[in-house]
This record gives C-alpha cells, sequence and structure tokens, in this order.
C-alpha cells in the first residue's frame, strides 16, 4: 500500500511539473505496490488466510 501511494504522490507531482521522469517513477512505483499486493493475496491464500472482505 506503502508504494501505491507513494507512487501516486510522484506521479502526480511530474504531471503538475511536467517532468515526464517523475511521472513514469510513479506509475512504476504504483506497479511494484500492485505486484506487492498480488503475492500478499497468493501467500495468504496458500497459508488459508481468505481476504475478510
Amino acid at each position: 500500500m506503502k508504494d501505491k501511494l507513494q507512487g501516486k504522490g510522484e506521479e502526480l507531482k511530474g504531471r503538475v511539473t511536467g517532468d515526464d521522469s517523475e511521472k513514469y517513477k510513479g506509475e512504476a512505483r504504483q506497479t511494484v505496490g500492485d505486484v506487492k499486493d498480488a503475492g500478499r493475496e497468493v501467500r495468504d491464500k496458500l497459508e488459508g488466510r481468505e481476504d475478510p472482505a
């Protein structure tokens, strides 16, 4: 979750300032957050912990 929030901030900063590299860095960090979340979901399912939602 931290990566996704930090990435969103970087992306927005890049969009506001017109800095494409900052924007892309933010998008990449959000993708890292998505991958980490997916990994946690897989781990939890393998360990028998289902998402209560």
